[in-house]
């Protein structure tokens, strides 16, 4: 129904609240004192490198610590497998893996991840991240069982490669319910946890370049206009989430190679796509990993409301 007149004069408008530069706007703040200690190696074959000081690799390290635990949304594809295993490579101890695909799929992500990672706790949650009910309900189960959340890593994402005049309202629904409307679901569970605790936490979205080109040669509108969508979101909910040290960043891959890239039927759009690509090629699922480490570590500590483009130069042309 449409507002009056009178109702549209007499609002209240609610008013962003800023951090103040005290907790928990202040969570992940860079540790200066870090510890730095030189060593010498006398492992080392040269005599004269023995003699030279070794750097301590602490520092390091722990700048690019990811700790806690992290909920992986799309967690058994491609990238949400090569996701999970960088952040368990960097010391995440929990993941909590939610994904709305087959339990066969999700089962081969779980055996896979066990093997190699035998020291971590696995969650693993078939869930349709457009379903708000479905979703708080996880996500309170998992922050109940396993304390703060500090990482959510949000990979799903659904495309639809058609052209405008023949696109279905349906189609074009789906798309933005999943890639955008199941991007604000998730964020929003896990950002009420994370301010409930008060501990601060990084908050990923998986973009595209998509969010902010159009693609050639295949039409693609309603992706694109989803992943547009994912984009601004992540700039409204990293000012006003700020305040509650939650950080709101965003990754955009280009092309990777993943299985939605793979097929005859694609071997003309890939030829467009190399052509188009400063590197010719395209990129590696475990590429995205720098990027995604970076900003769930304490080296991402003032990084908020940013786009990481990872995608080769493909969007320079």
């Amino acid at each position: 129904m449409a507002e009056s007149s009178s109702d549209l004069t007499s609002r209240v408008l609610p008013i962003i609240k800023l951090g103040s530069g005290e907790p928990p706007s202040q969570k992940l703040a860079p540790d200066r004192n870090l510890p730095i200690t030189l060593t010498n190696d006398p492992c080392l074959k040269d005599p004269y490198l023995r003699l030279q000081p070794v750097v301590d690799a602490t520092p390091a390290y722990e700048r690019f610590r990811v700790s806690g635990t992290a909920i992986v949304t799309g967690g058994a594809g491609d990238l949400g497998i090569a996701a999970i295993r960088a952040l368990l490579e960097h010391g995440l101890q929990t993941v909590v893996l939610f994904d709305a695909i087959s339990p066969e799929a999700i089962a081969n992500a779980k055996r896979e991840l066990s093997d190699n990672f035998p020291y971590a706790t696995f969650v693993y949650n078939q869930l349709d991240i457009t379903d708000a009910d479905a979703v708080k309900l996880a996500v309170d189960g998992a922050a109940q069982l396993f304390g703060p959340i500090t990482v959510l890593a949000n990979f799903v994402g659904v495309v639809c490669c058609e052209h405008a005049k023949e696109l279905s309202v349906d189609a074009w629904r789906r798309t933005m319910d999943v890639n955008a409307t199941g991007s604000f679901i998730i964020a929003q569970a896990v950002a009420r946890k994370m301010a409930e605790a008060k501990t601060g936490g990084s908050i990923i979205l998986v973009a595209s370049i998509s969010g902010s080109r159009v693609n050639f040669p295949q039409p693609q509108a309603a992706y694109n206009a989803s992943k547009a969508a994912v984009i601004m979101m992540k700039n409204c909910l990293a000012v006003e989430w700020a305040r509650h040290g939650i950080r709101v960043n965003t990754i955009s891959p280009g092309y990777m190679n993943t299985i939605l890239n793979e097929g005859e039927g694609l071997e003309e759009a890939r030829k467009a796509w190399f052509a188009r690509n400063p590197m010719g090629r395209i990129g590696e699922r475990e590429e995205i990993c720098g990027a995604l480490v970076l900003l769930a570590s304490r080296a991402g500590s003032y990084i908020t409301g940013a786009d990481i483009v990872v995608d080769g130069g493909q969007s320079l042309l």
